[in-house]
Order: C-alpha cells, then sequence, then structure tokens
C-alpha cells in the first residue's frame, strides 16, 4: 500500500515506566533482539504508511533521541509529562497540526507493534468513515479496544478543546456517535505491556505475528 501523507504517525513515548522499571520504549522487540526496540519497531511500521512520524518523549527525551533520529523519525518534547498521557497527546497532535496535516495514526509505545495488514484495514476503514463524516477509526479486538487510533481534524481538535484535567476516554465518549469503532483480527491492538511479568509473558503466537 502507498504512504498517506495526509496522516502523520505519533507515538506517544513520554511515560516514566514506574512498573515497569525501566523505560518501555528501549524495551528489546521482540525479546531476543540486540538492536530493535518498542520504540524502534513503532516507528517502522508507522513508516510503512506515513512520511512523517513524531515520537512524544517526556525527560526520556536524551534516551529515545538516538533511536528517533535513526529511524528517521521527529522527536516532539511534553514540557510536563506528570500532567499525564493525554499531555502527550495533546502536544502530538498540536505538533501534527501545526506542520499542516488533517489526520492522525497515534499509538503507545508500551506494546508491541500490530501487524501490517491491521493497519492497511484501520487506514481504509478511515477512508470510508470519513466519507461518512465520521471523525475517528478505533480498532476494536473481541469486545477490547486498542491502538492505532485514527484521527481526523475534527477529533484531533476535540482532543485540544478539551480540558487539561480531561482524558482520552472522556474526550471518546463525548463524541461516540463521530467514531467508527473497526472488528479486527489482531490481538495486539489491545495488548498493554506494564510490567517485567506481562513483558515475560508474552506468548510465542504474539512474538511470531510481529
Amino acid at each position: 500500500m502507498g504512504r498517506t501523507p495526509s496522516h502523520c504517525g505519533v507515538i506517544l513515548a513520554a511515560g516514566e515506566s514506574s512498573r515497569m522499571g525501566r523505560d518501555k520504549a528501549l524495551l528489546p522487540w521482540p525479546p531476543s533482539s540486540v538492536d530493535d526496540t518498542f520504540l524502534s519497531a513503532a516507528i517502522r511500521l508507522f513508516f510503512s504508511h506515513v512520511d512523517v512520524v513524531l515520537v512524544v518523549a517526556g525527560k526520556n527525551e536524551a534516551a529515545l533521541a538516538p533511536i528517533v533520529y535513526a529511524n528517521g523519525a521527529s522527536l516532539v518534547v511534553n514540557p510536563d509529562p506528570a500532567r499525564g498521557q493525554f499531555s502527550s497527546l495533546r502536544v502530538g497532535l498540536q505538533e501534527v497540526l501545526n506542520r499542516g496535516r488533517d489526520a492522525a495514526m497515534v499509538t503507545l509505545v508500551d506494546r508491541p507493534p500490530v501487524r501490517m495488514e491491521t493497519i492497511a484495514t484501520l487506514e481504509s476503514a478511515f477512508e470510508r468513515a470519513t466519507a461518512q463524516r465520521k471523525w475517528a477509526v478505533i480498532p476494536e479486538y473481541q469486545g477490547s479496544h486498542g491502538h492505532p487510533i485514527l484521527l481526523g481534524r475534527e477529533m484531533m481538535e476535540a482532543f485540544l478543546r478539551a480540558p487539561e484535567t480531561s482524558d482520552a476516554r472522556e474526550v471518546e465518549h463525548a463524541h461516540q456517535t463521530e467514531i467508527q469503532y473497526v472488528p479486527v483480527d489482531d490481538p495486539l491492538v489491545a495488548v498493554n505491556v506494564d510490567t517485567p511479568e506481562q513483558y515475560a509473558a508474552l506468548p510465542p503466537p504474539l512474538l511470531q505475528s510481529s
């Protein structure tokens, strides 16, 4: 599939990874790798479909910068990551609009990258959804919503208009009728890795499907 220039990839990676005990962006992926990480794998996956990838960092800016630049992405810094993930989302989306883009493909760094065909499915669904005046597409696996999410300008602006004390779920709930939920056959969309035990427990099928 060709790239979608109007989209801008956004990877949220500013968290402190307190429960993991080490930066989740830097976790080897797959675990046996000596070169690749969750972050580098996510950047490469996005670059197969977009031409700009933004990585939102926080206090870990210096640690992430070599991976970001080596893989051709751009670094955006959340000046106050303690405000939480929603603040990083807003920082990333504002940069998308600053760059003149009208859509964003957003994911979290604390997960294995989804399958390539899942991205293609979501992009096709987004094209159909926007023709029906929907604002966003969110993948769903067995009833669980996940990432990456695809956002049009209207949804990005809704996130940016929301109070800083809001969170993404509150904004999504307020615009439920403008969102298209897309069932996908990919458990990776709903996987979160927050602890060493969860990282160690990733089953072989997930490793093979990456």
